[in-house]
């Protein structure tokens, strides 16, 4: 038992020293230690570590899931100074810090060893998996929030064009009144790359990308190809509003249409059972006790 106390006295000391050497080194590398993070709290103490394994990391990463996880970071709204490196180095922190746990645990006796065995694949395994989940789960509800909003920035825009106003005096004026949320801070991420010299049909396919929607890409081609004949926008945008607010209602009909399925499982297996015990169980003493 001392043994393995001194080994994960040991282990802790290493681990400390190795973070100690880190923080700096990481800090040093990409000055990553002096921006605020959108991560949980309880991953911050850890970034030095994060941009460490970043370092260590990158030169191993291929070009197509460099790109793929670029994206999925960008629609993630997580800000510009995340990169695909630190990602994988979440990853691999996360699988090696639960297989470590596991082992632990067996040392201080509170797994078997053969179970610690066993269960530190499966743990490095789930580490894996976490940050990727973390990371949809985040962006999916990021779309949820979008999709909501989408339609009334629309109709702002559409209310501001038919007004007189340019297609820029309009997205200046959603930007300004629209409801508080992603969509509104991407348009201004897309207005502020205009003031800076950024074409609009760029500035606004930025957008699309970044959103990750069909419908804002949707807009984006038909304003395009607004542009292009020379057609009124007034039209296009009061027809993309409608239809938008038409697919929200659509949305909202199916999630309630699914609700009597999703309460079938809770139903079955809590509510039925307790009922039937409580229906029951009087019926069946009283049986048993005529039958005594």
């Amino acid at each position: 038992m001392w043994f393995w106390l001194a080994c994960a006295a040991t282990g802790i000391s290493l681990c400390s020293l190795c973070w100690l050497v880190a923080k700096p080194w990481a800090v040093r590398g990409d000055g990553a230690g002096s921006v605020e993070f959108l991560v949980p709290a309880a991953l911050r103490w850890a970034w030095p570590w994060v941009a460490a394994c970043a370092a260590a990391s990158k030169p191993f990463i291929p070009w197509n899931l460099r790109a793929s996880l670029a994206t999925r970071l960008l629609r993630a709204g997580l800000p510009a100074a995340w990169q695909a490196e630190h990602f994988v180095a979440l990853q691999i922190l996360a699988a090696v810090s639960l297989a470590a746990a596991t082992l632990l645990a067996a040392m201080l006796g509170m797994l078997p060893s053969a179970s610690a065995v066993a269960l530190a694949p499966v743990a490095a395994v789930a580490g894996l998996c976490w940050p990727a989940g973390w990371l949809h789960g985040r962006a999916a509800a990021r779309r949820r929030v979008m999709l909501k909003e989408f339609p009334f920035l629309l109709d702002i825009g559409t209310l501001c064009v038919e007004a007189g106003l340019n297609l820029h005096g309009a997205l200046q004026q959603a930007a300004a009144h629209g409801p508080p949320g992603p969509l509104r801070d991407e348009l201004r991420h897309a207005l502020a790359d205009m003031r800076a010299g950024m074409a609009r049909p760029e500035a606004l396919q930025g957008l699309a990308a970044r959103c990750g929607l069909d419908a804002v890409a949707g807009l984006v081609a038909a304003i395009a190809q607004a542009d292009q004949l020379g057609m009124s926008l007034a039209p296009i945008l009061r027809a993309q509003a409608d239809q938008r607010r038409a697919e929200r209602f659509l949305r909202a009909e199916k999630l309630a249409l699914e609700a009597p399925v999703k309460m079938l499982f809770p139903m079955v297996f809590c509510i039925f059972p307790c009922t039937f015990l409580i229906i029951g169980l009087p019926i069946a003493a009283r049986l048993l006790g005529l039958a005594s």
